[in-house]
């Protein structure tokens, strides 16, 4: 594999659509787009996996929930020994109104508890990552982010999957700097 592409979510119907679970969407939405399905179990997680622009692309959706994700996650980068920075992070961001997609090559877990595991595990924080803005929480915070997108919201969350998605297709194309520079609005392609 050259590439792993992990969104964060929550196992099972009741967090389906979820705020929370934004990771898992993107993931659903790259699958459908590649034309692959993200059903094998394996690395504690359920993988689909596709080539594209000469790449071998593992897509993954961890089970061990979202606090557990660097469990999954570690497993599948030590089994391919895909360095970091060739491992993508998609996640759901409460600093970001809802829609809002930015990505970035490297940094903290942001008090996002999904992301710090991953960076406990690794033992860095050099990976990229794809953040959804899910909107500011103006209750209590998990009530918030275990709720769904209300309908107004979910053309929003689409188009920043979407979004993201494409940023995926230009990272394998183009590398990521061409990749962050579509995402976080400097080059419209």
């Amino acid at each position: 594999m050259d590439y792993i592409i992990a969104g964060l979510g929550n196992p099972g119907e009741r967090y389906t659509f979820t705020r929370h679970n934004a990771g898992f969407l993107a993931i659903d939405y790259l699958a459908q787009a590649f034309n692959t399905k993200v059903d094998k179990i394996k690395f504690k997680g359920l993988t689909g996996s596709f080539e594209y622009a000469d790449k071998k692309v593992l897509l993954l959706k961890p089970m061990t929930y979202m606090n557990s994700s660097g469990d999954s996650i570690v497993e599948a980068v030590n089994f391919y020994k895909v360095k970091p920075e060739k491992l993508i992070v998609i996640y759901d961001d409460i600093a970001f109104d809802v829609g809002v997609v930015k990505m970035r090559k490297k940094g903290s877990d942001g008090g996002h508890n999904g992301v710090k595991s991953i960076i406990q595990r690794l033992g860095t924080e050099e990976f990229p990552r794809i953040r959804i803005g899910i909107g500011v929480p103006k209750e209590d915070m998990v009530k918030y982010v275990l709720s769904e997108f209300e309908d107004y919201e979910k053309q929003k969350i689409f188009r920043a999957i979407e979004k993201a998605a494409q940023g995926i297709k230009i990272l394998l194309e183009s590398g990521i700097d061409r990749a962050m520079n579509y995402i976080n609005g400097d080059v419209v392609v």
